[in-house]
């Protein structure tokens, strides 16, 4: 952003009271000896036009900017009955890695449903490292999931992987998941987008975080009507954890963009007695919303079991989440297609 001063304005006294918004200049020369300000990028989030009301500034300009969606996103969203934003108590998604039966998908629906859960999470299609691991049971986890969510008054929220397999999913999912591997996989992000529902969209393991708003903004461009930016790791160097946790990127995300973040502590982690403390960080970092892996009996789990909390814990997560932040940048949760 560039802030253009009327002439014989003192430069340095507008740099003054704009510090005193957060906002920190450099000072540029413009064309015909005109004196610009550039506002530094880690600045805090000030509109234009309460810019131009202060005495002294002639006009502000924005920059083109590469996801125009993205920045009319707002900052909090209604999906069916579950607003998810600032303004709104955290949202719990929760439920297995993997859906591995109709049983345990129901019993495992009831007990997050129990712990204050609003979104069944849970996979149909799974994407495994190697090809010899149980990948889902696909369609009919599909309807195990569906009916579960449905009888628990739960919003779902499962992985598509593949564009053919959009359609199929958007049928049966509130929310859908497209995964850290396919956040570049573009021919998915447009079918995911023109079918019409809220993505959740996992970071890449190796993504920065332009690479991340731009696959949000290739969703909205071809008809989604919110995104909700996934934190979920990326690759360290560091074994200790699975991933590591980018709880600056979900700050910036939230804080400085304004969006509905949510933060997966179970990929990031690896191991479930992280999981807790890193979702409590996740919370106080601004995130909206956690996305928790849960299991009954982890060790007996057919993927991820080591991430897996048993659903008792998944209280100890709400325990500690702070009351509703005020909306930020003036706006109220956006309807949603249910």
């Amino acid at each position: 952003m560039t802030i253009a001063l009327a002439p014989g304005t003192d430069a340095r006294a507008i740099q003054r009271v704009l510090a005193g918004l957060g906002l920190w200049t450099r000072r540029l020369a413009g064309a015909g000896g005109e004196t610009l300000l550039e506002v530094l990028p880690h600045s805090a989030r000030v509109s234009p036009d309460a810019l131009r009301e202060i005495p002294g500034v002639r006009d502000v300009f924005l920059p083109e900017s590469p996801h125009p969606r993205l920045d009319a996103h707002p900052a909090a969203v209604r999906i069916g009955h579950v607003a998810i934003g600032p303004g709104h108590p955290p949202v719990l998604m929760a439920g297995p890695c993997a859906a591995e039966s109709e049983e345990q998908v129901h019993r495992l629906a009831a007990a997050v449903a129990r712990a204050g859960a609003r979104v069944l999470r849970g996979g149909a299609f799974k994407p495994r490292t190697s090809p010899y691991a149980f990948a889902g049971h696909g369609r009919r986890a599909l309807r195990w999931l569906a009916d579960a969510a449905r009888e628990h008054h739960l919003l779902l929220v499962t992985e598509v992987m593949e564009p053919s397999a959009v359609d199929v999913v958007a049928r049966v999912a509130d929310i859908l998941q497209v995964g850290s591997r396919n956040m570049q996989n573009f021919p998915l992000l447009h079918a995911v987008g023109e079918a019409g529902r809220p993505v959740l969209l996992k970071r890449g393991m190796a993504a920065t975080v332009d690479e991340w708003l731009q696959a949000a903004e290739h969703c909205l461009a071809h008809g989604a009507p919110a995104v909700l930016p996934c934190e979920r790791g990326i690759r360290g160097w560091d074994r200790g954890t699975r991933n590591l946790l980018d709880l600056g990127a979900v700050a910036l995300l939230a804080g400085e963009r304004g969006l509905p973040v949510i933060v997966d502590p179970s990929h990031a982690a690896g191991r479930r007695d992280l999981v807790v403390p890193l979702a409590r960080a996740a919370l106080a970092a601004g995130a909206s919303g956690l996305l928790v892996e849960v299991h009954d009996d982890p060790g007996a789990a057919l993927s991820d079991g080591p991430q897996a909390i048993r659903p008792g814990e998944l209280a100890e997560i709400l325990r500690f989440a702070d009351p509703p932040h005020p909306p930020g940048r003036g706006n109220r949760p956006r309807p949603l297609r249910p």
